[in-house]
């Protein structure tokens, strides 16, 4: 089903007086403006004039696609109120126009909601346009329309906005100064460190482990992609918002598996820590080892090898969206690109605006790119409307194939392709039954996407809006871990992540799986 944005507006010179509607119908999915609709409407109030800028638009919308969802934004809260069904309406000359919004479309296909004045500048422009023509003795003419040219420059006149969402350096300065500020209240002769929160937006730069040692294992087993997953075992906060800036491998040698390894069949892994004083003893060893790598992270110059010279200039960031919940979402299901290719369900449409919200509020997102697939772009649709930027498409943004397993849930592929699943959990050459997509052949599509995004939005931030295999996969690479990696993450829907690529081809991965802003 195709989802429409309608924004519409109305003005009167005078309340009553001569008084215009402005309406646009724009594509969802990829903020392309499809229709525009105004006219002057001789002397009339303002509520009056929004109501008919209301029905123009829905009229438009409908001869676009009579069966298409449609989203009506206005900066009337009127309007929105009575056709919400919560504010009766009293007015005479405002039922009939109610009346007549109503029948246009099924009340199902259609949701009101407010918007501030100034995000409602396309509309606001043609209904002026409208009462201009009318002042002239002429009527509105869509080829001599400036109305879209204008919101667009309103739009990309605001400054560009430099670096990704957050300030790590700001959060780094705090948690080194909470550091302090506990060690000088700490008795003599406790040679404790400071527990470090896990979900602090301090930036936490990892140092090198000290030959032979290897990190403490952390983390579940989440199934690497789909809706579909394997119960986690023993997984950390989910949310942290540390910048985790990996060093590229030496030649020869791998970096070391995290978190517990699925057992044969599928199982869920072990935690790596058993219950009881000995697993928190080993959390508190981590915390303890977190603690020090922060309090150790320079105030000014951070060493070698962990940060990109001065002269690296801007990197190229991607801020990484899952797109919200689908149906299948709930149901832990595969849900690929060879699938069924399910809509957003209501939660995830209401994910997608508080996503969209959270990223307008931040400010930073200067273009919008989005896998093919219905969910991806309608998530991508909600910000691009509430951040007026286009949406390129990228096919190599596309979830994984699970061929036969598309639609079914873990324990249903376990039960009918045992032998498949074991190999494809130890392999990521194997591919799913039935000819579906391996993940060395995701990783190798995802890594010429990255190059290709890379050198087109050099020193720009720009938001991916994926799935769950692509964004594991990019995170991966950039930490130089291994595929079984991909096991070990958990990605929420409507998640945010990112990663910053540097000109000397290293990578620092700034965010993962963040949600704060769904709560």
């Amino acid at each position: 089903m195709r989802e429409f944005i309608v924004e519409a507006d109305g003005g009167s010179r005078g309340n009553p007086g001569p008084a215009g509607y402005g309406s646009v119908v724009i594509d969802a999915a990829t903020g392309e403006t499809l229709a525009e609709r105004a006219e002057y409407i001789g002397v009339a109030t303002n509520n009056v004039a929004e109501y008919r800028g209301l029905v123009a638009g829905l009229e438009a919308a409908r001869d676009l696609d009579a069966g298409a969802r449609v989203r009506v934004r206005m900066d009337s809260k009127l309007v929105v109120e009575q056709m919400s069904g919560r504010w009766k309406i009293k007015h005479p000359d405002m039922k009939p126009l109610a009346a007549r919004a109503a029948r246009v479309l099924p009340a199902s296909q259609v949701t009101y909601e407010w918007m501030p004045r100034e995000r409602n500048k396309h509309a606001d422009r043609l209904a002026n346009e409208a009462m201009d023509a009318g002042k002239r003795g002429e009527a509105w003419s869509p080829s001599a329309s400036t109305a879209e040219l204008n919101a667009r420059a309103t739009r990309s006149a605001a400054p560009e906005p430099t670096g990704p969402p957050g300030d790590a350096t700001a959060g780094a300065a705090k948690a080194r100064a909470a550091l302090a500020e506990t060690r000088a209240t700490e008795s003599p002769g406790e040679p404790t460190v400071p527990y470090v929160p896990r979900k602090g937006r301090g930036e936490l730069r990892a140092q090198p482990p000290s030959t032979g040692s290897r990190p403490a294992a952390t983390g579940g087993t989440p199934s690497p992609g789909g809706e579909a997953a394997i119960p986690a075992a023993g997984a950390e906060p989910r949310e942290g918002r540390g910048e985790l800036r990996a060093q590229p491998p030496a030649s020869g040698t791998r970096p070391a598996a995290t978190g517990p390894t699925p057992s044969p069949g599928g199982e869920a892994g072990k935690a790596a820590a058993g219950p009881g004083d000995a697993g928190r003893a080993e959390k508190a060893g981590d915390d303890q080892r977190a603690a020090r790598n922060v309090a150790a992270t320079p105030t000014t110059t951070p060493a070698a090898g962990w940060s990109a010279p001065p002269d690296m200039g801007a990197p190229a960031t991607f801020v990484l969206l899952r797109h919200g919940e689908t149906p299948l979402t709930p149901q832990k299901r595969f849900s690929g690109s060879g699938g069924s290719d399910p809509s957003l369900s209501d939660v995830g449409r209401e994910q997608a605006e508080r996503v969209a919200a959270a990223l307008a509020a931040r400010g930073t997102i200067q273009a919008i790119v989005a896998s093919p697939l219905a969910r991806t772009r309608e998530t991508a649709g909600a910000v691009a409307a509430r951040l007026g930027l286009d949406v390129v498409i990228e096919d190599g943004l596309r979830e994984t194939d699970f061929g036969a397993w598309e639609g079914l849930t873990f324990g249903e592929v376990r039960e009918r392709h045992p032998e498949d699943l074991n190999t494809w959990l130890a392999s990521p050459e194997a591919e799913p039954t039935g000819g579906g997509e391996s993940f060395a052949a995701t990783a190798h599509r995802m890594a010429a996407t990255r190059d290709k995004l890379i050198a087109a939005y050099a020193g720009r931030t720009v938001l991916l809006v994926t799935h769950v295999t692509p964004i594991k996969t990019l995170v991966r690479l950039a930490l130089g871990a291994p595929p079984e990696s991909l096991f070990r993450m958990e990605l929420s829907a409507a998640s945010l992540s990112a990663v910053a690529y540097y000109g000397d081809g290293n990578a620092s991965v700034r965010l993962f799986n963040d949600t704060s802003h769904l709560r």
